[in-house]
């Protein structure tokens, strides 16, 4: 069943030299209950489309339904369905970590009790407990993208997307946080659309990679069925490729090469 859905999805923007096409239209499917990759290189629109689907950013064009809630009719619907963490975070380090997830609580109206309830239960879920009453700028990287997952969990939400969440992080914190998302997709069923542009991460993580350039889907399925169609691996087949055009009377040192 889908709970993400997506047609000709898109995103321009205007600026003093002229429109910027920044996603030129998406079309996919999230099935529920997945983890999916959602890769490419820097400024291909991966953040843009990430907006998008929260409702931070409204589409110029297409249309998209996140767990049966229209982007454009039910905007409302859609953010109470939706967790969302973006790259950067957004915790208050003057304060504790107890009292970050107690605030998230209060701002989705949760009782003053209930909020207390529910920053406990998601730090025993995401490993917390520990540091409730430690400021949060005294987290470390990984304790802090800990703290901001379970922010957006707040709320109970179908989805979850991360952008990039791995970014900056050890190794060890790194290997953490992708045991995190795969527990909250087996535990709790919740579909994860995360963005990232470490291969690996998307090769070890991801149920289903899409992969897009220059705000346009180049490439999507399982990780061993991109491996097949590209061979060897995916960090090997989905980097850049270059295909170099060479007129008849152009010597090979005329040769310049396009990006494809």
């Amino acid at each position: 069943m889908a709970i993400i859905s997506t047609a000709g999805l898109a995103r321009t923007f205007r600026t003093k030299r002229g429109p910027v096409e920044a996603v030129r239209g998406i079309d996919l499917t999230v099935r529920e209950g997945e983890i999916l990759g959602f890769l490419g290189p820097n400024g291909a629109g991966k953040t843009t489309t990430l907006r998008m689907l929260t409702t931070l950013l409204a589409p110029t064009g297409g249309a998209a339904t996140v767990a049966g809630h229209d982007l454009a009719a039910d905007p409302a619907g859609v953010r109470r369905a939706c967790g969302y963490v973006a790259q950067s975070g957004g915790v208050d380090p003057q304060i504790t970590v107890r009292e970050e997830l107690v605030t998230q609580g209060r701002l989705y109206r949760l009782t003053k009790g209930r909020a207390a309830e529910r920053a406990e239960e998601l730090a025993r879920d995401l490993d917390l407990t520990e540091l409730l009453d430690r400021k949060c700028a005294a987290l470390s990287g990984g304790q802090r993208r800990r703290l901001d997952i379970a922010m957006a969990l707040t709320h109970g939400p179908e989805v979850l997307f991360l952008d990039e969440p791995t970014t900056g992080l050890d190794p060890g914190s790194r290997a953490d946080l992708w045991d995190l998302v795969r527990r909250l997709r087996d535990e709790h069923g919740t579909t994860v659309f995360l963005t990232t542009h470490y291969l690996d991460e998307a090769d070890a993580l991801a149920d289903r990679l899409v992969v897009v350039d220059r705000g346009v889907v180049v490439a999507e399925g399982t990780p061993s069925a991109l491996k097949l169609e590209y061979g060897g691996s995916i960090d090997a087949s989905l980097q850049d490729t270059f295909l170099a055009i060479t007129g008849r009377s152009a010597s090979p040192a005329d040769a310049a090469p396009l990006a494809v």
